[in-house]
């Protein structure tokens, strides 16, 4: 007699291992849900790194323009820069003009001109090259600052209600992409007669229809998210042709097109490929053209999961940054090879719940596939990672960096499932070739066959006739239910692959995430700019002063700004002892550096307003501690002067 086997809980404790799992993907799936709650707007993932007139920068005239120059490209219209007067009148002339040279991306919104004096505000808005919006405010003076009424928009660039509704159109995307193309690839690769099974036709349709239920809602939503950010504005008229225009409007144009010819894919597949599937063991004749429908359906499925996959690569983050010519190439076979082995997931879930659906072959077809997708995933996202993160600093130091380290921990999680479900699969096999050499010992040619059913019996009454049909299919699934469960390695494996779809689930959740997040190594780039720029931080001193006249004594506070090496300006205001303006009759300024034998460089204020002196453009040639002479004249032959040391850069 052959060997018996022990039961699966004895060689593995799969269910154990499996309610483990299951844990550790809610854990995931908590730790996911808390950063989503919390956070932000994708302010991906272009950089605002310089502005003339520069934040806080107080003017002696006012300037012809404001320029704005970003860390890379950025799509820019009519009107997206917004030039604010203190009571909140635009005045800028609408006009958005392209300065950019070489690596150079500036660009420039022309002002109107006679502008008062006052604090303006510039609002901006740009996408940048990957397809994120980004927007930013900051203030500039003329003459001097004052208050202001201008009114800042209180909501960052992508987010609120239209950032969220935009969120779940990219997850409901991915996930609609991933149970199309993997479904359509575990009917074809590892279980055709599955084709003809209603539970994997309905993931394998889910996804078409996910996919372009998100892809429409994307579509719409694209204007609102990358503009005015009202939900309302979606139906805007002119707002489609608009995004249609754009590089992420083409390439969602290009996938509902693709789902077209998906659509047709599908119905070949469940069609007309079914049918003979179905029929291929009771005629030989039609293996042939099997063999010939699945061949086509593979060459005609892979062009479009290739093109679908594409309409990703060529607007999100491989279009964007460093080696794009190899960057999008790598994140189309990137994404595939998701979709083959969480989307071929789903679908074996689906064939093991409806028990014969799928065999000990499909299942071991479909271990090898989801390995070399391991391989292909493990190696194209090694190098996406050093793309996208650049140094181990940042896996910590940045938030892209703290998402991937999740989602690397959610494959991890997942590979251990995996390892379960290919225990599982070798115990089936097992149990399998045992039960077969028992009949091959006992001469069994084959099983007993099934006695046939007694003839049932119709009732003429059709609400009768319609109970007893209920019932019938009640005890048929409960029939079908205990002859599935009865096996324990067909159970246990189902689940092992829930535990690997539940942790599927999260993982795509956080790469919809990682895909709105600035990367790491764009947010390093833009930090250590931002730290080699000069430190704007002005310098302000309180010299007394009496020139000995009638009215001569009193107080100067000097401001210097931004007090760095090169171009600054200098405020200096006058007051009497009672605090009043004192309306001195000349100001002079000189600058000495007596370490470096510079100066001194004389300063002649011009008078703003009485009390007041203001001068623009001072060059300051280097950094270090300069001696500030200032010069007050109060009448023809009262004058004094006093010396102050003021630290510059």
């Amino acid at each position: 007699m052959p060997r018996a086997v022990p039961p699966p809980e004895r060689r593995l404790t799969a269910p154990g291992a499996a309610r483990v799992l299951l844990a550790a993907a809610a854990l995931l799936g908590a730790l996911t849900g808390a950063l989503l709650a919390g956070a932000a707007p994708a302010s991906a993932h272009a950089a605002l790194t310089a502005s003339d007139p520069r934040q806080g920068a107080v003017l002696g005239s006012a300037p012809e323009q404001v320029t704005l120059t970003f860390s890379e490209k950025v799509a820019m219209s009519d009107g997206a820069v917004r030039v604010l007067d203190p009571q909140g009148k635009r005045v800028d002339t609408g006009k958005v003009r392209d300065l950019g040279r070489g690596s150079t991306v500036r660009v420039a919104a022309p002002l109107h001109p006679g502008l008062p004096d006052g604090t303006f505000t510039v609002v901006w808005k740009a996408v940048s090259a990957d397809g994120h919006p980004v927007g930013g405010a900051f203030t500039f003076s003329v003459g001097a600052p004052s208050k202001t009424s201008a009114q800042v928009p209180g909501q960052e660039a992508g987010g609120g209600p239209v950032g969220m509704l935009y969120g779940i159109a990219r997850y409901l995307s991915y996930g609609g992409f991933v149970l199309l193309v993997g479904g359509s690839v575990f009917v074809l690769a590892c279980r055709p007669r599955a084709a003809s099974v209603r539970a994997v036709q309905r993931v394998v349709l889910a996804g078409w229809s996910a996919l372009a239920t998100g892809t429409i809602a994307l579509l719409l939503l694209r204007h609102p998210y990358t503009d005015s950010g009202r939900l309302r504005d979606v139906l805007e008229p002119g707002a489609l042709p608009a995004v249609l225009e754009t590089r992420t409007g083409t390439a969602l144009a290009s996938r509902l097109l693709l789902l077209a010819v998906a659509g047709l894919f599908v119905a070949v597949l469940f069609g007309a490929y079914a049918r003979r599937t179905a029929t291929a063991d009771d005629d030989p004749s039609a293996d042939g053209e099997v063999r010939d429908l699945a061949f086509g359906l593979g060459i005609g499925g892979s062009v479009v999961a290739v093109g679908l996959a594409s309409t990703w690569a060529l607007a999100e983050h491989a279009s964007a940054g460093l080696q794009t010519g190899v960057a999008m190439p790598v994140d189309v076979v990137h994404l595939l090879a998701v979709a083959v082995w969480l989307g071929g997931l789903a679908t074996l879930l689906a064939a093991l719940r409806r028990g014969p659906a799928v065999d000990r072959t499909a299942v071991r077809r479909f271990s090898r596939l989801a390995f070399g997708s391991v391989v292909v995933l493990v190696l194209t996202g090694a190098y996406q990672s050093w793309r996208q993160v650049g140094s181990w600093d940042a896996l910590v130091t940045t938030a892209y960096g703290r998402l991937l380290m999740l989602k690397i921990g959610s494959v991890l999680v997942l590979l251990g499932a995996a390892w379960c479900s290919r225990r599982w699969t070798a115990l089936l096999g097992e149990a399998d070739d045992t039960t077969g050499s028992a009949a091959a010992k006992r001469g069994d040619a084959a099983p007993d066959p099934v006695p046939a059913e007694e003839p049932v019996t119709v009732p003429a009454d059709p609400e009768r006739a319609a109970q007893l049909a209920r019932q019938r299919a009640a005890v048929a699934h409960a029939r079908e239910r205990r002859e599935r469960d009865a096996d324990p390695a067909r159970s246990g494996l189902r689940r092992s692959v829930l535990a690997e779809v539940a942790v599927a689930a999260v993982l795509l959740a956080v790469t919809t995430l990682l895909t709105g997040t600035e990367p790491a190594r764009t947010e390093e780039a833009a930090r250590a700019g931002a730290a080699a720029a000069p430190v704007e931080q002005p310098v302000s001193a309180t010299v007394a002063f009496d020139t000995g006249g009638p009215g001569g004594k009193g107080t100067a506070g000097i401001d210097i700004e931004p007090a760095t090496a090169g171009a600054n300006t200098l405020h200096i205001r006058t007051t009497g002892p009672g605090g009043r303006p004192l309306d001195a009759a000349e100001i002079r300024v000189s600058f000495t550096l007596e370490s470096k034998g510079i100066g001194p460089l004389r300063v002649r204020p011009t008078r703003f307003e009485a009390g007041h002196w203001t001068a623009t453009d001072v060059q300051l040639p280097t950094s270090g501690t300069w001696r500030m002479d200032v010069t007050v004249r109060t009448s023809d032959i009262d004058q004094v002067t006093r010396t102050e040391n003021v630290k510059i850069g």
